[in-house]
């Protein structure tokens, strides 16, 4: 099997809530989603997705991420896509940096492992663990009575993991933190995102005054150094995310004690391939993880899904479904939420086919 063709489509997800807003004021109101199908000179396609938060959460864009494949689809066009570590080395030689470019590729090549194997792309990441995935639910920034009462709400459509948007003024983080924890049920997890909105002293300020809380302190500051400050000067359960961008910085993490979970998102780290190695690697060091991504729809699900059912129960920290977060499928077949939970699908690949209504024509077709 040789790659014949790559296919891009880009394709807007505006959300269901109409805007998603997170520390420092930063928003989107429709994401800008790239889509790749991978033609084989067979009768097998695979396909990926990658869609960053927005310009200004990551060094990444949904531009840039088309631009980056226009690089690269010279390189691949002739490869075997099933041999995916000589398609991960052939990209990181042709593009350096830049693993979000990487990301829809190499999650496209595992839905052709899958197909021509006869497998789902889960079973190939390690084998089915357990029933479901648990969900859990992003609260985005809001005062901390709308916060709280959008807990209640997810809370009736199955989630018991919640997600806060902070990391904007400490007495107001303090409230919503406050407000939300007030309203949680027996069971339930909170996590206070900062999204690398908080100076230093503004994170200690907050940790201290909601020190009696069952929370989770989520990325207070930009660089790793700043949040190992405030990691240091807490007892509350930290996460690290948008630091650990890899293997060397979880390693670097994990000497440090720099925190309790990671958030592993599938195309910060380059796609499924990297992304399996660093959850391996987090097993056998007992760090649980919230297995995502960025965002995207339909297929970027489907392939968190995959990552997540595949990884052992006990370091399933949550993962999320985020094509019931938008309002345009860019895919058919992909799992769908059920109270709270989520599955791989059975079908070989990723099981997911392309939603070519929603799609419309190729923005691009390299040969």
């Amino acid at each position: 099997m040789k790659i014949k063709e790559i296919h891009v489509y880009q394709v807007d997800l505006p959300l269901v809530e109409g805007r998603y807003t997170w520390s420092d004021g930063r928003h989107v109101d429709v994401f800008d989603s790239t889509v790749v199908e991978i033609v084989t000179d067979g009768e097998l396609s695979g396909i990926g997705e990658v869609c960053p938060l927005g310009p200004f959460y990551l060094p990444a864009y949904g531009g840039g991420a088309r631009a980056g494949i226009a690089e690269l689809a010279p390189q691949l066009i002739g490869l075997d896509p099933t041999n995916l570590t000589l398609i991960n080395t052939v990209m990181d030689t042709a593009l350096l940096g830049h693993p979000y470019v990487k990301s829809a590729i190499d999650m496209a090549c595992w839905d052709l492992l899958g197909k021509a194997s006869g497998r789902p792309v889960c079973d190939l990441l390690g084998g089915r663990q357990g029933e479901s995935v648990v969900l859990y639910r992003a609260i985005s920034q809001r005062p901390a009575d709308e916060m709280a009462d959008n807990v209640a709400k997810y809370r009736d459509e199955g989630y018991r993991r919640f997600q806060l948007k902070v990391g904007g003024d400490p007495i107001d983080d303090i409230a919503r933190i406050r407000a939300t924890s007030a309203v949680l049920e027996a069971g339930e997890r909170l996590v206070a995102d900062a999204n690398t909105g908080w100076l230093v002293g503004d994170a200690i300020r907050v940790c201290n005054a909601v020190a009696d809380v069952d929370v989770y302190i989520e990325q207070p500051c930009i660089s790793y150094d700043h949040s190992l400050i405030v990691r240091r000067q807490t007892q509350l359960p930290f996460v690290l995310d948008e630091n650990i961008d890899g293997l060397n910085a979880l390693l670097k993490a994990y000497s440090d004690l720099a925190m309790d979970v990671i958030n592993l998102k599938i195309s910060k780290v380059g796609g499924l391939s990297k992304a399996r190695l660093i959850r391996d690697l987090c097993a056998s060091l007992q760090i649980p993880m919230t297995i995502e991504d960025s965002w995207g729809g339909d297929i970027v699900t489907a392939a968190i899904a995959h990552l997540a059912h595949s990884t052992p129960e006990r370091f399933r920290f949550s993962s999320t479904d985020f094509n019931s977060y938008v309002t345009v499928k860019n895919a058919i077949g992909a799992p769908q939420r059920d109270n709270g939970t989520m599955s791989a699908g059975t079908e070989p690949g990723l099981g997911v086919t392309l939603d070519r209504d929603s799609l419309g024509d190729a923005v691009a077709v390299h040969r």
